[in-house]
């Protein structure tokens, strides 16, 4: 961070002492630091082309124009960026931006930001498609869905629409993730995005294991007739929120849920200290600590259940672990599966704080070129970058990068210019 230095020094360094007077030495200093921050401020770039000429061969010679991010727009790729992270970070509607850059004496009305977004997510899109090859690249994968609203002009209202959320393991050394704009929850988006179905495509079918929640939209991609080499692991947070639930009633709590939530500290604790280790350390691991702390709890969740009735809460809290206890279990043989699914409901969030803010999508297009710039904008984040560095760098270089090494400028490998 950088510092401003403000020397304070008498003006006279003679002892003040009259019967005295002679000069001081300097034996030391005190140094105080204060905070202070610069608003937001706009500058002009001037590019000056100059034009050489030979009056002999009647050439003309000059440096080509670099070219714009917004064709013919006057916002360079920092101005861009800037409204991308205030939008999509920050959750700064446009028509909130608008009067922020007022107050520095820039008028930029909400559709002039809004074009300028839209620009910045049309320049992004070669990215985003190598991003969702790097994400599929991977063999073990998060997914999770969210709902967003929609503008429906006809209408006059908003209609439900979902964005998909997709990442590489938690324990991957190169994070990321991904976002499908899609209007629907259904099966069908799951199975075009993984692969395997429908025509033929040059991408191949992505294999390994995915973890969810244990919705029924993901097992079309989970059937191990249609697609043997891929497995279902389940989300032991969402296991174990159901007994949370049903502990944190006081006197009315169940002693249950309460035995029950012990039994998860354990199995969590355990498993916080393998964190560090690489896949195949934290498996052997698993095996030697968590693993009979996991038979243990099923042997005694069993139990429970043929001492409470049917129906009750306690007993689907039960019946919710067991019925998925292959898929919750399924990490204990692989290191590089983690034991829940809270990475992509972290990435979901995102999401669901943006909408509070923004309300809703304008349209598809819209909401697609939305998913385009969070995925970037997110895996920057995930890769410890600063995302307005990292979309600045990135919109200034990419039209001018070779294409066959666009995949350079991916957060994972991106290294500024």
């Amino acid at each position: 961070m950088e510092r401003v230095e403000h020397r304070h020094e008498p003006e006279d360094t003679t002892c003040p002492n009259t019967d005295c007077g002679r000069p001081m030495q300097r034996i030391g200093e005190d140094v105080s630091e204060k905070l202070d921050i610069i608003p937001a401020k706009f500058f002009v770039h001037r590019h000056i082309y100059g034009k050489w000429a030979c009056k002999c061969c009647q050439q003309l010679h000059q440096e080509p124009a670099e070219p714009d991010v917004v064709d013919g727009g006057i916002p360079a790729a920092g101005l861009v960026a800037h409204t991308l992270i205030s939008r999509f970070v920050d959750h700064l509607p446009y028509y909130r931006q608008a009067p922020i850059n007022a107050r520095s004496g820039v008028h930029t009305p909400r559709s002039t930001l809004a074009s300028w977004g839209g620009a910045g997510g049309v320049s992004l899109e070669p990215l985003f498609e190598l991003q969702r090859r790097f994400i599929l690249s991977c063999t073990v994968l998060h997914a999770d869905e969210t709902p967003l609203p929609l503008l429906d002009p006809g209408a006059g209202k908003t209609k439900k629409v979902y964005v998909w959320a997709w990442a590489r393991s938690h324990h991957d050394p190169h994070p990321g993730v991904i976002y499908e704009f899609c209007l629907g929850r259904g099966a069908q988006y799951p199975v075009a995005f993984l692969g395997g179905k429908g025509p033929p495509s040059p991408e191949p079918v992505w294999n390994g294991t995915l973890i969810t929640d244990q919705y029924a939209g993901y097992n079309g991609v989970l059937d191990a007739k249609v697609y043997p080499q891929r497995k279902a692991a389940a989300c032991a947070a969402h296991a174990r929120r159901r007994f949370e639930e049903l502990s944190r009633g006081g006197h009315s709590a169940s002693v249950v849920a309460t035995e029950a939530m012990l039994r998860w500290s354990r199995i969590y604790r355990a498993e916080a200290a393998f964190a560090e280790m690489g896949c195949e350390e934290r498996r052997h691991a698993r095996q030697g600590f968590s693993r009979p702390l996991w038979e243990e709890f099923e042997v005694w969740l069993k139990l429970q259940r043929t001492q409470v009735p049917d129906g009750t809460k306690i007993a689907e809290a039960i019946d919710y672990s067991l019925n998925a206890w292959k898929a919750l279990t399924l990490h204990l043989d692989d290191g590089a599966v983690a034991i829940d699914n809270n990475l992509i409901e972290r990435q979901i969030k995102p999401w669901k704080l943006g909408a509070k803010n923004w309300l809703f999508a304008g349209s598809a297009l819209a909401g697609q070129r939305a998913a385009v710039v969070m995925s970037l904008v997110q895996s920057a984040k995930l890769n410890g970058l600063d995302p307005w560095a990292y979309l600045r760098d990135v919109l200034a270089r990419i039209h001018l990068h070779p294409s066959h090494r666009l995949d350079e400028l991916l957060p994972h490998r991106w290294r500024p210019a």
